[in-house]
């Protein structure tokens, strides 16, 4: 997953990553939580299915969510083809923005993670 910070609104946009989407394979059908519920770090924000698994959304983040792509609900095959833009899955009002975001692994430790996790998703036969 990904979590972009606007600073302008305070909102946090979340979708899922290529490492994620190289996994995962193509996207078949995604549900989100509507605007206004609760999700805490960790927890469901929705499902998915792809072609190599069936799972739940993981919120990186605590809070509301403000906002839900509902474009990516009826046509998953988005998130494939745009994750960064288009392929967004949801925008969160942060409750723990400073806190929670110390947690999440970004700028220059961010290729040694990617790094890392690629060998873990071979080991465990999720990616070539």
């Amino acid at each position: 997953m990904w979590a972009q910070f606007d600073s302008a609104s305070g909102d946090v946009f979340i979708g899922i990553d290529v490492l994620g989407l190289a996994a995962l394979g193509d996207l078949a059908y995604v549900t989100l939580k509507d605007a206004g519920k609760s999700v805490k770090r960790g927890e469901s924000l929705g499902t998915l299915e792809a072609a190599k698994m069936t799972g739940d959304l993981i919120a990186p983040v605590t809070g509301v969510i403000v906002a839900r792509n509902n474009t990516v609900v009826s046509n998953p095959g988005l998130v494939n083809e745009s994750p960064y833009v288009d392929g967004w899955m949801a925008v969160i009002k942060p409750s723990d923005w400073e806190n929670e975001s110390a947690q999440l692994v970004a700028g220059n430790d961010l290729a040694a993670w990617v790094d890392a996790e690629i060998k873990r998703y071979r080991t465990q036969g999720w990616i070539d």
